[in-house]
């Protein structure tokens, strides 16, 4: 019998069939495009049909802004849960990348005022994507087995740092936009081929940060390859997922290199409309379980 209820926001990036499996379920983001509201995360629209509309957009120079899901947002979607009398576990993209974790733990806090015989637990994923994916997946394995809420809690927000993620750009105009990097660089990047291999790092609040740069596509990939085969930990027995914004083929050879290096169990799925619109169209994205990202190890970039 399962102990309490397990939500992400949309960012987690789970596909349908294994979410829908594993009863997790889903709050979604907003974004303006050219000023109009839309959702990030349609439970009635295909994800597919969802995403590749969204990556179309940013192509053609749509004006897309990307908001935070606010504590009235998160209160609306649990309150059933705990009024119903069921405990609630809520993962949510890092603190670092996104002011949506103190929304949501302001959420809790307010849930738990109201109906002080219920739970309400958040766990800081310290990732974005199928990084957040990944941990919410493992606290499901652990719910599944009759863990309590508080220990699946105590879990998450210890181990986040062991999901590693890596990741590359097809575009440095899009990084650009989001302040992530001078327009200076963008422009000169993309006259010499450089490809940013990018990383969540092992910063309190994880935030997004350079890990190292290519010169070409297939390089960025090899060294996200080569970093796996370096970090990951049993990777024959873990599930590692690929997040692509429109670049299957890539996220395919992607896929070969690294069962090359021992992989076996790998999810693909398209790049989540929340956080692609800060990276682009062509983001190619590599998450598993590994050594932890906040060790003397990890802070040591590659020259």
């Amino acid at each position: 019998m399962k102990n309490f209820s397990l939500y992400v926001d949309s960012a987690a990036n789970i596909p349908e069939e294994i979410r829908r499996a594993r009863d997790i379920h889903v709050i979604p983001y907003h974004c303006t495009v050219n000023g109009e509201d839309r959702l990030c995360f349609d439970e009635n629209v295909p994800f597919e049909e969802t995403a590749l509309a969204h990556y179309e957009l940013l192509r053609q120079g749509a004006d897309i802004k990307t908001s935070l899901i606010s504590s009235g947002a998160f209160y609306d979607a649990l309150e059933p849960e705990v009024k119903a009398g069921n405990d609630v576990l809520l993962v949510i993209i890092s603190s670092g990348v996104s002011g949506t974790f103190k929304q949501a733990t302001d959420a809790a806090a307010m849930l738990m005022q109201d109906y002080p015989d219920r739970k309400v637990c958040v766990v800081d994923s310290a990732n974005a994507s199928m990084g957040e994916g990944l941990v919410a997946l493992r606290l499901a394995d652990l719910r599944d087995l009759g863990e309590s809420i508080e220990t699946c809690a105590a879990w998450g927000n210890e181990n986040a740092f062991k999901v590693n993620s890596f990741f590359t750009v097809d575009d440095l105009k899009y990084l650009s936009r989001s302040g992530r990097i001078s327009k200076t660089v963008a422009i000169a990047g993309t006259l010499l081929n450089v490809k940013p291999v990018l990383q969540a790092d092992g910063s309190k609040n994880a935030k997004i940060t350079a890990y190292t740069k290519a010169r070409g596509r297939k390089k960025a990939l090899a060294v996200i390859a080569d970093t796996f085969a370096q970090r990951a930990e049993r990777p024959e027995s873990q599930t590692v997922a690929i997040t692509h914004a429109d670049c299957l083929q890539d996220a395919q050879l992607l896929a070969d290199m690294i069962r090359e290096r021992g992989a076996k169990d790998i999810i693909i799925e398209y790049y989540d409309l929340c956080t692609v619109s800060h990276v682009g169209p062509g983001t190619l994205a590599l998450f598993f379980w590994g050594k932890d990202r906040r060790s003397a190890e990890a802070a040591t970039q590659p020259q």
